[in-house]
C-alpha cells in the first residue's frame, strides 16, 4: 500500500469517526438544498393554482353606471362585491387586492359612443394581487373588443375591420426548457455542495491536525510531502464529490414531488444528467479540494481557517449568482473558463439540451489544468517547514 493511499484511508477514517463533519460534508449540504427547494416551489404552485382556480371578488364603485358590464363580468364567474368605505385604504390594507371605478360620466360617453373609462385601483407590491388583476384586466379588455365589434356591426362593417393585423404565438420551448428557468439555481447548489463538502475535512486535515500538533510526525515519517498532500486531497475531494452527488441524487427524487405537470412543464432529472452533471463537476472539485488546502495551510487555526475559507466561498457564488440574475448565451471562449463552464454547461443539460464535445472537453480539461496547477501548489507549501509549527 502507498504512503499516499495509507494517509488517504487516515483521514477518511478520522473525519468518519467526527459526527460534526459527517453531518455538515453528507446531510445538511446535500439535503438542505433539495428539501428547501420542494417545500418552496410546491407551496408556490399551490399558491398560485389556487388562486387561479377560485372565483375572483371584485368590489365595484359606481355598479349603477355600468349595469351590463357587470352583469357581464357576473356571467365570466366574477363575484361583485359592493363599494368600500375608502376604496384606496381597501387596496393599500390589502382588504381588496382590486377595486374596480366606473366614473359617474362612464353611462354619458357610452351613449354617444365615445371611449368609456373604468380604472382598476391595485397594489402592484401586493404578490397576491397580480394574479386577479391580470384575470380581471382580461375580461375588460375582451368585454371592449365585444362591444366595439358590436358597434362597428351596427354600422354595417365586418368586425375584422378592427384587427387587421393578428398576432399568433408559437412557444419552440420544450416543456424542459420551460422546466429549465426554474432549475437556475442548480448549478449554484452543485458548486456550493461541492465547496462545502471537502471544506470541514479541508480544514481539519491541515489546521486542525497544525494545531492539534499531530501534523509535525506525519511530516516526518518516511512519506514525501506529495504523496501526504495527495492523501490529504484525496480524502478532500472524496468527501466534496460525495456531498455533490448525493445533492443531485436529492434533486432527482425531489422533482418527484413537486406537480410541475399543472403548469405544463416537465423535468428528465434522471441518471444521464446526474451522471454527465457530476462528471463535469469532477475537475471543479478537485480545485476546490486544492484551494482549500492551500488556504487552510496558512492558517495557524481550525477557526482561523474557518474564517478564511467562509470568505473563499464567496468567490465560487459570483459566477453562478450573475447568470441566474443576468442569463447569457454560451460562447466557446466561456466554456474554457473554469467555474463559468459548468455553470453554463449544467444548466443547459438541465434544459434538455445538448452539449457539444467540444464544450465538455474544454470544460473539463481547462479545469483539470487548473486543479494541477492549485494541486501543484499545495505540495510545493507543504514543503515549507513553517507549516509543521503550531500557533
Amino acid at each position: 500500500m502507498s504512503a499516499a493511499t495509507t494517509v488517504f484511508l487516515k483521514e477518511v477514517t478520522e473525519n468518519l469517526r467526527d459526527r460534526k463533519t459527517v453531518f455538515n460534508a453528507l446531510v445538511m449540504g446535500p439535503l438542505l438544498g433539495p428539501i428547501f427547494f420542494v417545500m418552496m416551489m410546491s407551496f408556490m404552485i399551490t399558491r398560485e393554482l389556487s388562486n387561479a382556480e377560485k372565483p375572483m371578488a371584485v368590489p365595484v364603485v359606481g355598479a349603477e353606471h355600468a349595469p351590463n358590464l357587470v352583469g357581464w363580468l357576473r356571467q365570466q364567474g366574477v363575484e361583485i362585491q359592493p363599494a368600500p368605505d375608502d376604496s384606496e385604504a381597501a387596496v393599500r390594507a390589502r382588504d381588496a387586492r382590486a377595486v374596480l371605478l366606473i366614473p359617474a360620466d362612464y353611462p354619458e360617453r357610452w351613449r354617444a359612443g365615445e371611449t368609456a373609462q373604468v380604472v382598476v385601483l391595485h397594489d402592484s407590491s401586493d404578490r397576491d394581487a397580480r394574479a386577479p388583476v391580470s384575470r380581471l384586466s382580461a375580461l375588460l379588455d375582451a368585454y371592449a373588443r365585444q362591444q366595439s365589434a358590436l358597434r362597428v356591426s351596427a354600422r354595417g362593417l365586418h368586425p375584422a375591420v378592427l384587427s387587421p393585423v393578428v398576432v399568433a404565438q408559437r412557444d419552440l420551448a420544450s416543456t424542459q426548457q420551460r422546466a429549465g428557468q426554474l432549475m437556475s439555481f442548480l448549478p449554484y447548489l452543485l458548486v456550493l455542495g461541492a465547496f462545502l463538502g471537502g471544506m470541514y475535512l479541508a480544514i481539519d486535515t491541515t489546521a486542525g491536525e497544525r494545531e492539534r500538533q499531530s501534523l509535525e510526525p506525519l511530516l516526518a515519517s518516511p512519506a514525501s510531502r506529495a504523496q501526504i498532500v495527495l492523501g490529504k486531497l484525496g480524502a478532500t475531494f472524496g468527501f466534496a464529490m460525495v456531498s455533490m452527488m448525493l445533492s443531485l441524487v436529492a434533486f432527482a427524487v425531489a422533482f418527484q414531488f413537486i406537480p410541475l405537470d399543472k403548469l405544463g412543464m416537465k423535468v428528465e432529472f434522471g441518471a444521464s444528467l446526474i451522471l454527465r452533471a457530476g462528471l463535469l463537476m469532477v475537475p471543479l472539485a478537485l480545485v476546490f479540494a486544492a484551494l482549500q488546502t492551500v488556504v487552510a495551510a496558512y492558517a495557524k487555526s481550525y477557526r482561523e481557517a474557518q474564517t478564511y475559507l467562509s470568505l473563499l466561498m464567496l468567490l465560487p457564488m459570483i459566477p453562478s449568482v450573475l447568470l441566474m440574475v443576468s442569463p447569457m448565451k454560451g460562447e466557446l471562449w466561456m466554456s474554457a473558463t473554469p467555474l463559468l463552464s459548468q455553470n453554463l454547461l449544467i444548466m443547459a443539460l438541465a434544459r434538455g439540451e445538448t452539449v457539444s464535445l467540444l464544450d465538455f472537453a474544454l470544460s473539463f480539461g481547462c479545469t483539470l489544468g487548473l486543479a494541477v496547477l492549485v494541486v501543484w501548489l499545495a505540495v510545493r507549501i507543504y514543503h515549507r517547514e513553517q507549516l509543521a509549527v503550531s500557533a
